[in-house]
């Protein structure tokens, strides 16, 4: 590739480098240090005029180092007279700061948009936005790629008897990421719904352990889809409705068995009984009444460390009775929801695997280490967008890490030719 250079940054060298390798080029030379007082100093290696710039830096451990690493680069290429300077952004850091979420809050990602505008980028590449609205946040060209494909293959070759399975989205707001999904699979979906404020309404009904075990099993025999036949001989079959929902509480991130909800509904009686209180109308936070800030996209997604000691509500709106769940989301960062929905899908849904799947495996804290020792959990299939230690890899069981580095080389190939990258949002017959 003549008069393109490509840079490589600190935060994921491992992919960068694959990224050159496949597009046959080396990485340009570029000094990447720090002062003695912390400051970051970015030297280039090579001239730059007059060429197209690619610089690539992903989402890291040191996020902000490596931002502030970015940012400079992309400024030195632009005052080295570069014809056009590209961010290659695999996992955009502060992607989950896309909107105000609290009062007097700021939106991070807008403001990361305009730091990369303003040092020059004139292009930004990344892969599976955590909104794809944030493309809004930029003056520039943004390309978001899609890790979807390259996740559907590995189902399609590992997942057993995968035409049955059930992509689930863990919260109301990736929907859209596993319908998707579904869609490309042409399997079903189905989706959990977490909630705080009605973890005692529906369970105030069922005041013993037999009633329990009763609802549960009647649910589970009306769990059947609705199907409807195709008008032709060569026509699927559309599945126009899973009806059933099952519901179950959580409690310090877990999902409580019937024995412990038997025991937890004979104390709250006796608690009723001694205050002479409903406990059906107490423990409702007026911060979630309506038009209020309770956020539904993000009720399980972002809430505070000791928030998970709160009792909630637990609720699949589909089927997966002896079906494989494939919980489907854009990130991996904590491990709380991801555990207790694939407990409530093999306690009380009647599940046979769970397939933990996302674009980005961040795994912050003891995420890693809390999703290999849960025993509900089969596989954790991560993409190498953002940087995962060699050793984790080979000590885990259960981890999966696909390689995205073709669909970049792929984009970065066809954006200095002036190609169309399209065919990289549909499906991986380029690479």
């Amino acid at each position: 590739m003549r008069k393109c250079k490509v840079f490589v940054g600190n935060s994921h060298p491992e992919l960068g480098n694959m990224v050159c390798e496949r597009l046959g080029i080396q990485p340009a030379p570029c000094v990447l240090k720090k002062f003695a007082n912390g400051e970051t100093s970015v030297q280039i290696g090579v001239s730059v005029r007059d060429e197209d710039v690619y610089v690539i830096q992903s989402g890291s451990p040191h996020v902000n180092d490596h931002i502030m690493e970015l940012l400079i680069l992309v400024s030195a290429c632009k005052g080295g007279s570069a014809k056009k300077v590209t961010a290659v952004i695999p996992q955009f850091p502060y992607s989950k700061q896309c909107k105000m979420k609290k009062h007097r809050g700021a939106i991070t990602a807008r403001m990361l948009a305009n730091l990369l505008i303003m040092a020059g980028a004139d292009h930004v590449v990344s892969m599976d936005l955590h909104a794809s609205q944030m493309q809004g946040f930029f003056s520039k060209p943004v390309d978001n790629l899609y890790g979807g494909p390259s996740l559907a293959k590995w189902i399609r070759e590992n997942v057993e008897h995968y035409h049955d399975a059930v992509v689930v989205s863990k919260n109301p707001g990736g929907t859209k990421r596993v319908t998707a999904l579904a869609d490309a699979l042409k399997i079903n979906f189905a989706m959990i719904h977490t909630d705080r404020r009605r973890s005692k309404d529906l369970y105030a009904l069922n005041r013993d352990l037999k009633q329990l075990r009763q609802r549960k099993q009647s649910l589970l025999r009306k769990n059947r889809p609705i199907v409807k036949q195709g008008d032709g001989p060569d026509e699927e079959e559309n599945i126009i409705l899973t009806n059933g929902i099952q519901t179950a509480r959580i409690r310090n991130g877990h999902v409580i068995g019937d024995e412990e909800e038997a025991a937890v509904l004979e104390s709250e009686d006796e608690a009723v009984q001694e205050d002479g209180q409903d406990i059906t109308s107490g423990n409702v936070s007026d911060s979630y009444a309506l038009g209020g800030t309770y956020d539904a996209n993000d009720s399980d997604e972002d809430e505070e460390i000791e928030v998970q000691s709160q009792e909630k509500l637990i609720t699949l709106v589909g089927n997966v009775q002896n079906r494989s769940a494939i919980i489907l989301d854009d990130m991996i960062d904590r491990p709380g929801s991801f555990i207790s929905a694939a407990e409530h899908m093999m306690q009380n849904c009647g599940a046979k695997q769970v397939y933990v799947v996302a674009t980005h495996g961040i795994f912050t804290g003891d995420c890693f280490e809390q999703l290999e020792n849960s025993d509900v959990i089969h596989k954790i299939i991560v993409t190498n967008t953002y940087p995962i230690s060699r050793e984790r890899i080979e000590k885990s069981k259960k981890l999966v890490v696909i390689d995205v580095s073709s669909i970049f080389a792929e984009s970065i190939r066809r954006d200095h030719y002036g190609e169309s990258i399209s065919v990289l949002f549909d499906s991986l017959g380029a690479l």
